[in-house]
């Protein structure tokens, strides 16, 4: 009888322990800073939380992550991809975002129309009536004038870079790599500045990215094969630098090639926010997200290499890092 009155007081303190484990939450990473909030980001898929998808808005928003839409690429497409990646709870989590500021609505607009939802203009137009005053960009995306994200022209603006990479962190879906894959078609352009500096971005980030996730990594390799030439041999490039910690040639090598076409061919645009812009500022051009970390020692512990929102984010301040 003691061995059995034992084992039962045994099994109920398992239980108690249990039970008391259970009760006490994970320690959740802060979301204040914009740093915090890309290292939460990069590491999503590890660890998915999509109920903490309104209070890291929340955080984006009180950072001042939201002001400048065009350079919120990478936030608006981590948004698109949590909210598509379970259309049942799509309604619920978009719900969940208000309220926002009319001026920061423009973010949930393109999450939404982002987001890979088979029905995503119904959904943007229940929730319309609570966005009154983004009712033109609304219309914009339920009458077919706005492209929805992998439909985005990647030389359309940082945006569309940013939004893909935010989407991938968000779900791992490799059709949103293989568009930024697809601009590596103009590593080699000759004439058109837009295009190139595009390439370079594209190359710069994939691989920066890529000594971070070994699953990317895998996923390009296994793109090899598939790639129309003009592609596979740029990609071939990016993969062997990667694999031989060598990523920083990339960069050096698209900042020459898009500094030699600067300076023989004019911008087609004047536009703050085009690539011809962007290519003719400075030479830093080249992923500011990723520079800007591994500048400050910050690229080993988890910060995405993304676009940064080109010129609109800090360019100026990274004019020392390009020149080094």
């Amino acid at each position: 009888m003691r061995r059995w009155t034992w084992f039962a007081a045994l099994l109920i303190l398992l239980a108690i322990e249990t039970g008391a484990d259970a009760k006490v939450p994970a320690k959740q990473p802060k979301l204040e800073s914009a740093d915090q909030i890309l290292r939460w980001i990069n590491g999503y898929r590890a660890r998915p939380q999509p109920e903490r998808l309104a209070d890291s808005v929340r955080a984006m928003s009180k950072a001042g992550l939201f002001r400048d839409p065009e350079a919120a690429g990478v936030y608006i497409g981590f948004m698109a991809g949590v909210i598509g990646s379970d259309p049942k709870l799509a309604d619920k989590r978009i719900a969940s975002l208000f309220p926002m500021p009319p001026e920061e609505q423009v973010v949930i607009v393109k999450a939404i129309a982002f987001s890979g939802l088979a029905d995503w203009k119904a959904v943007l137009g229940r929730f319309s009536e609570r966005m009154p005053a983004r009712r033109v960009l609304v219309d914009r995306y339920l009458f077919g004038k706005a492209p929805a994200l992998l439909d985005l022209p990647l030389e359309s603006g940082p945006l569309a870079l940013d939004a893909l990479w935010g989407y991938y962190f968000a779900t791992g879906s490799e059709p949103h790599v293989m568009r930024i894959v697809a601009g590596l078609a103009w590593s080699k352009e000759k004439k058109d500045l837009e295009k190139l500096t595009v390439a370079g971005m594209a190359k710069w980030t994939l691989a920066s990215n890529a000594t971070r996730d070994h699953e990317l990594l895998q996923s390009l390799r296994r793109q090899l094969s598939l790639q129309p030439p003009e592609v596979r041999g740029t990609l071939k490039e990016l993969i062997e630098s990667v694999e031989l910690a060598e990523t920083s040639r990339i960069r050096r090598d698209a900042l020459a090639a898009i500094d030699d076409l600067r300076r023989r061919a004019p911008p087609k645009s004047a536009e703050p926010w085009s690539w011809s812009a962007i290519a003719q500022a400075t030479s830093t051009v080249i992923a500011l997200g990723c520079v800007a970390a591994s500048a400050a020692g910050q690229a080993e512990i988890g910060i995405p290499c993304i676009v940064g929102g080109a010129l609109t984010q800090g360019a100026g301040k990274l004019l020392s890092i390009g020149g080094q």
